[in-house]
């Protein structure tokens, strides 16, 4: 039996977080899908767990083609710094001290409304990204959809 350091590091438990579920991620798309069907618009949603990887997604009929890459990347980026990705819509704008972050994360940071990241007693555990609207409804849509789920959704 080694002992040291490296046996000090090796003897530590496991970081145990939460993380999405596909139930939950199936509840927030539907959400998402009365959303539209309340509001009479067809978007595309998607969600990813903390680690910013998809769990689930949906892109209703008629939405955009482009909508459900959107949706995703907007998910990505909520998950990846913990926050709306309209957190970021006045400050990356030309001159502004996160001018160029939409070139972040491989280009798929997203600056604009419509990702919004997912808590659990106040622990990141996912986000949900919705696109195909007004980028505003389509934060007022994720919005709706995580307070119909019972989730904790931050909003900028």
């Amino acid at each position: 039996m080694s002992t040291g350091p490296v046996a000090a590091v090796i003897s530590k438990p496991l970081v145990n977080k939460p993380d999405m579920s596909l139930d939950l991620a199936l509840v927030l798309l539907a959400g998402v899908r009365e959303q539209c069907s309340t509001r009479g618009i067809a978007l595309a949603a998607a969600v990813v767990d903390r680690g910013g990887n998809l769990v689930s997604s949906a892109r209703m009929d008629g939405a955009q083609l482009g909508a459900l890459s959107i949706a995703t990347d907007k998910a990505f980026t909520a998950a990846a710094f913990g926050h709306p990705t309209s957190a970021w819509t006045a400050s990356s704008a030309p001159g502004g001290g996160d001018w160029g972050l939409a070139h972040a994360l491989g280009g798929r940071a997203i600056v604009f409304p419509g990702g919004v990241p997912i808590f659990d007693g106040g622990e990141l555990i996912g986000a949900l990204g919705v696109s195909g609207a007004a980028s505003t409804v389509d934060e007022e849509c994720a919005l709706a959809a995580a307070a119909a789920a019972g989730v904790e959704a931050a909003a900028a």
